[in-house]
C-alpha cells in the first residue's frame, strides 16, 4: 500500500474519531427552578413599584397642595399692589395739595394758630401725616415683597417636585419595562416546562413499550425453546421403541403439541398536559350610564389652562379635570392613585376613566381622550397614553 492510500486510511479513522458534543435539553426540574427565579425578580420589581407609586403619589399630593398656594399668594400679591398704589396714590395727592398750597397754607398755620405751642403742635401734625405716609407705603411695598419672594419661592419649590416627578415617572416606566419583560420570559418558560414534560412523559411510555416488548420476545423464546426440547424428548423416546412396534405404532402416533405464538403485551400511555392556571382580575364589561354627561362636561372645559392644585372653574390639573368631569362639582375626589384602585373595565366606553400613576383623563372614544396635560399647556384631547389603564367609579 503506497503512502496516499496510509494518508487516506488515517484520516478516515482520525475524524471517524471526532465526537460533536451534544447538549442536553434542560429537565423539567432545571426549568421550574429557572421560572421560580425569575417569579422571584418579577415580586421583587413589582415591591419596588408599588413603593415607587406610593411616593409618586405623595409627590403628586405635594405638588397639589404647592400648586393651590401659588395660586394664593398670586391672589395675595394682587391685593398688595392694589393697596400700594392707593397709598400711593393718597400720598401724593397730598403732597400735590401741600405743594399748590405753598407759603399761604404756612402763613395760615402761623395765623391761626393760638400760640407758638399750637404752631408747633400743628407743624408736628403735618409732619405726622408726612411720618404716616411713608411708614404705610414702605409696609405696602415690604408685604408686597415678602408676597413676591414667597411666589417665587413656591415656584421653585414647583420646578424641584415637578422634576422629582419627571424622575420617578422614569423609573416607573424602567420598573414596567422589566416586569413585562420578565413576565414574558416566565411564560416561556411555562411553555419550556410543558413541553419538557410531555418529551418526558412520550420518551418513558415508549421505554416502557419497548422493555415491555423485550421481556415479551424473551418469554416467548423461553417458551419455543422448552417446546423444542420437549419435541425432542419425544422424538428421541419414538426412535427407541422396536421394530415390532414400528407399524402398530403407526396408527397411534404421538400427540405434539405445537408452540402457541405469544400474544404481544398492550401497553398504553396517557399524559396529562398541565393546567394553566386560571387568574382572575377585578373587570367589568358593562356599558357606563353616565358616559354621555361626563364626556360632555369633559368638552366643556375645552382650553382651561392646566395649573397645578386647580380643580375649576378657570383652570385644572389633571386629577381635578377628571374629578369635575365624574361629579359636575369643582371638588377633588383625589389623585391619579386614586384612580388606579377603581375597577378595571374590559370594555371600556366614553366617560371612562383612563389612568396611570401618574396621570388621567376622560376617555372619548376611538383611542382618545380629554385631559389637562402639564404646566403651559391646556386642556385638550389626545391620544390614550401608552400604559394607561381603563377604570369606572
Amino acid at each position: 500500500m503506497n503512502k496516499h492510500g496510509i494518508r487516506l486510511i488515517t484520516a478516515v479513522v482520525t475524524s471517524s474519531m471526532i465526537v460533536t458534543p451534544v447538549l442536553a435539553a434542560p429537565s423539567v426540574d432545571d426549568l421550574k427552578k429557572e421560572k421560580a427565579s425569575k417569579q422571584n425578580e418579577v415580586s421583587s420589581l413589582q415591591s419596588q413599584l408599588t413603593t415607587l407609586m406610593g411616593k409618586v403619589n405623595t409627590l403628586e399630593s405635594e405638588l397639589i397642595q404647592t400648586g393651590e398656594d401659588i395660586t394664593k399668594a398670586q391672589s395675595d400679591l394682587v391685593v398688595a399692589q392694589k393697596k400700594e398704589k392707593e397709598q400711593y396714590a393718597a400720598m401724593k395727592k397730598r403732597i400735590k395739595y401741600m405743594y399748590e398750597a405753598g407759603n399761604d397754607s404756612a402763613f395760615e398755620t402761623l395765623v391761626t394758630s393760638d400760640d407758638f405751642t399750637d404752631l408747633l403742635s400743628k407743624a408736628e401734625y403735618v409732619q405726622n401725616v408726612h411720618s404716616y405716609d411713608r411708614k404705610q407705603l414702605q409696609e405696602y411695598v415690604e408685604t408686597k415683597q415678602q408676597i413676591s419672594d414667597l411666589k417665587d419661592s413656591l415656584e421653585k419649590d414647583q420646578k424641584e417636585l415637578e422634576s422629582k416627578q419627571a424622575e420617578y415617572e422614569k423609573q416607573g416606566d424602567n420598573l414596567n419595562n422589566l416586569i413585562t419583560s420578565k413576565s414574558a420570559e416566565v411564560a416561556n418558560l411555562d411553555s419550556e416546562i410543558q413541553a419538557a414534560a410531555e418529551a418526558a412523559a412520550k420518551e418513558a411510555a415508549e421505554r416502557a413499550a419497548k422493555e415491555a416488548a423485550e421481556k415479551a420476545a424473551k418469554e416467548a423464546a423461553k417458551k419455543q425453546q422448552a417446546s423444542a426440547a420437549n419435541n425432542s424428548t419425544s422424538s428421541n423416546r419414538n426412535n427407541s421403541t422396536t421394530s415390532n412396534n414400528t407399524t402398530s405404532n403407526k396408527n397411534n402416533t404421538s400427540n405434539t403439541t405445537r408452540p402457541s405464538r405469544p400474544s404481544g403485551n398492550n401497553t398504553s400511555s396517557s399524559t396529562t398536559k398541565p393546567s394553566g392556571n386560571n387568574t382572575s382580575s377585578n373587570t367589568t364589561s358593562g356599558s357606563n350610564a353616565n358616559g354621555g354627561t361626563i364626556v360632555s362636561r369633559a368638552y366643556s372645559q375645552l382650553g382651561k389652562p392646566y395649573v397645578w392644585g386647580a380643580y375649576g372653574p378657570s383652570s385644572f390639573d389633571c386629577s381635578g379635570f377628571v374629578s369635575y368631569c365624574l361629579t359636575g362639582s369643582y371638588t377633588r375626589l383625589g389623585t391619579t392613585l386614586t384612580f388606579m384602585g377603581w375597577t378595571r373595565v374590559s370594555n371600556p366606553q366614553p366617560g371612562d376613566v383612563v389612568t396611570t400613576a401618574t396621570h388621567c383623563g376622560i376617555y372619548i372614544g376611538n383611542g382618545q381622550m380629554i385631559h389637562a396635560p402639564h404646566t403651559g399647556d391646556v386642556v385638550k384631547v389626545g391620544p390614550v397614553q401608552s400604559g394607561m389603564i381603563y377604570v369606572r367609579r
